[in-house]
């Protein structure tokens, strides 16, 4: 078994996790939380890059906006997401309005975008408000490939 870099959602540390200890709770060897919440990391530009270019999980993002009504409406979906896809995904939501460069470095055009990510390339793009088994079985299917 291989392990996994973990990016930490708190301190934003590389953590190297065994495979078979993902689903163990793991801690953050530098700010000792949990590296994984049940719930989608609030990221920044920076952060996604991190997310996307150092971690080995397959991430899951969703570019979304305050004012925007079917993001508001998908949230607490791809909030349950999280829960039922950690700890193989790593989930992040990305605001495009307070994020405008990140919005057009990823190219998003409308949100909500869902876009999945494993290893620095894309994988997956999927626009407008999913429910919660929609999201994961979509996530999944795209990340078998």
């Amino acid at each position: 078994m291989s392990d996994q870099t973990i990016v930490c959602p708190h301190c934003h540390a590389l953590n190297r996790v065994p495979q078979a200890r993902l689903g163990q709770g793991p801690n953050c060897g530098r700010c000792k939380q949990a590296l994984f919440t049940g719930k989608p990391v609030a990221a920044t530009g920076a952060l996604l890059q991190k997310l996307i270019g150092k971690g080995t999980l397959p991430v899951l993002v969703d570019f979304w906006a305050p004012w925007c009504g079917p993001c508001r409406m998908m949230a607490p979906a791809f909030e349950a997401a999280a829960r039922a896809l950690e700890p193989h995904f790593v989930l992040a939501k990305l605001d495009t309005e307070a994020e405008q460069a990140a919005g057009a470095q990823y190219q998003i055009r409308s949100i909500p975008t869902l876009a999945l990510f494993r290893q620095g390339r894309e994988l997956a793009r999927q626009s407008g408000a999913m429910p919660e088994r929609a999201i994961v079985e979509w996530a999944r299917r795209a990340a078998a490939g």
